[in-house]
């Protein structure tokens, strides 16, 4: 027997000794390393010809080093730090306005309802042309945040040029904060709710749980997660619980320096109606989370084009002076198992970036390929993909067949939204007088053929040669889009896709079928057993 227990000890000596030696040669490796990396530091500023500045030359090798890792761990400087807090703090200090550059002018293009700039008569189509003192017309974009932003209960004094007024008007506006929505759009179809998210910041749950409180009672919700790259890991979790149990396993995530962990929802069934999740391309992250979560429980009907496939979980640590590196230290899995990460080569940051865009323009296949891992969903065992992204349930191929080359060039050259603004300059009280809601507006108003003509007009101005037969093809899309972002002016950002999702929205109109059909259609798909 001791013979025996000698043996084994030996045998787990053996097995250790060669794992502690390689962990060795790993820790004196990376010393080694450092080391040499505080070397050339030392030469550098100590021994170079001219007096050179560290801080660059830092940060672009931190950058670099990054660079060859995975294509989602990146650094930061101070200025992008700050600005990336905002956005998930939910706010930032200003005076909310939301504007364009146009004809070298900052053009107020709308007024944060009960915000610093309403609150002192600024009106949308204002153009400011002086910031304390400073005539800033021909200001770049990049310029103008720093100007109007600014600690909150600070004033700012700028110049308006009003249509129909002479003189400049004076302003003085004491900033304050001013919120970041995460909410675009929310409204109400019959029974059925939409919602749609845009990102996951602080108060995206808190905005959420407001939006399903303004729609009252309602049989179904259309959650809408197209575009929506990410964002704060618990709001995620905390949208994705919404819809499920309590104590629901929403994913898990494993990585070489974390420990291995199950991320549940804390609460749950808040709402247990109908649900269609609409995903695209361009949904990353915290909304392949929900999407994946909400598939593998088979609670709702997943509608669209396969996800982005970015299930890398990111730490963020802070360097110092206000700059951060996010590093890449765990990956995500959805509660069936799947990674949710598409795969990748270190250092091939640009051509992952091409691969997702070849797929968005369809120049690689959307479908499911033979090779991709398959999974079980956890309650009706239905057949779902790994192998990267959230798979639909209901693909649906995106229509483009009113989109024109002719088109695409008069939105690339803005002439969109210039056209608007003059419009509008003209217009907008005489709109407002005749629709003072969004339902007359809707039944009422038409964009005529005049208006048209004038939009063309101006793309030729600037450059864009009219196309007959591209315009002819586009003239639906392109008087939808203009009437749509007219009611944006008017209203809000809800109406603008309350216009376009019943006209032009496939991935809507597919869901809207599906709940209307939720027997035949919604309850089939996730009951389905595939093999």
């Amino acid at each position: 027997m001791k013979r025996t227990v000698c043996t084994i000890s030996a045998i787990l000596m053996l097995a250790i000794v060669p794992i502690v030696a390689v962990a060795q040669r790993q820790t004196d490796d990376a010393t080694t390393q450092l080391q040499k990396l505080n070397r050339f530091y030392r030469y550098l500023h100590g021994m170079y010809v001219d007096s050179v500045a560290m801080a660059p030359i830092v940060e672009s090798a931190i950058r670099g080093m990054l660079e060859e890792l995975d294509p989602h761990s990146a650094y930061l400087d101070a200025e992008e730090m700050k600005a990336a807090e905002e956005t998930m703090q939910g706010s930032f200090s200003g005076i909310g306005i939301e504007y364009n550059i146009h004809n070298d002018s900052i053009i107020v293009v709308n007024t944060v309802v009960q915000g610093p700039a309403e609150k002192v008569g600024l009106l949308p189509n204002d153009r400011i042309v002086e910031i304390d003192g400073e005539n800033v017309v021909g200001i770049s974009r990049n310029d103008v945040p720093p100007k109007l932003r600014g600690e909150r209960g600070s004033t700012v004094r700028i110049g308006v040029a009003r249509h129909g007024i002479k003189e400049i008007l004076p302003f003085s506006i004491v900033r304050d904060n001013i919120p970041i929505n995460s909410i675009d759009a929310v409204f109400k179809q019959g029974s059925t709710g939409y919602i749609k998210v845009n990102r996951f910041e602080r108060n995206t749950m808190r905005e959420f749980e407001e939006a399903m409180q303004q729609l009252g009672q309602i049989e179904s919700l259309i959650l809408d997660l197209c575009g929506n790259g990410g964002g704060l890991l618990d709001q995620a979790i905390e949208m994705a619980g919404y819809f499920l149990p309590p104590r629901t396993l929403i994913t898990s995530i494993e990585g070489r320096a974390v420990m291995p962990e199950q991320l549940r929802s804390n609460r749950g069934g808040l709402f247990n109606g109908q649900l269609v999740v609409l995903i695209d391309g361009n949904s990353a992250s915290g909304s392949e989370l929900v999407a994946g979560a909400i598939q593998d429980w088979d609670r709702g009907v997943i509608i669209g084009k396969r996800s982005f496939g970015k299930g890398l979980v990111q730490r963020q640590v802070p360097m110092g002076d206000g700059s951060a590196i996010r590093l890449t230290i765990a990956r995500y899995h959805t509660p069936s198992g799947r990674v949710i990460q598409r795969p990748y080569e270190r250092g091939q940051k640009e051509e992952y970036y091409r691969a997702h865009t070849s797929r968005l323009l369809g120049e690689q296949s959307d479908s499911v390929a033979s090779n991709r891992p398959v999974y079980k969903t956890l309650l009706s065992g239905r057949t779902v993909y790994g192998g990267g992204g959230i798979e639909p349930d209901i693909q649906v191929e995106s229509d483009t067949t009113d989109v024109s080359d002719y088109m695409v060039r008069v939105m690339a050259q803005g002439v969109e939204n210039e056209f608007l603004m003059d419009y509008l300059d003209k217009n907008r009280t005489r709109l407002a007088a005749a629709y003072p809601t969004f339902e007359s507006f809707e039944s009422n108003f038409k964009l005529g053929d005049e208006e048209l003509r004038q939009m063309t007009a101006l793309a030729t101005k600037k450059g864009v040669e009219f196309d007959e037969e591209g315009f002819n093809r586009s003239r639906k899309l392109m008087q939808n889009r203009l009437t749509a972002m007219i009611a944006q002016r008017l209203f809000s950002s809800t109406e603008f896709y309350r216009y376009m999702n019943s006209r032009e929205n496939q991935y809507y109109i597919k869901a809207m079928e599906v709940l209307d059909n939720w027997s035949e259609l919604g309850e089939k798909t996730l009951s389905a057993q595939t093999d």
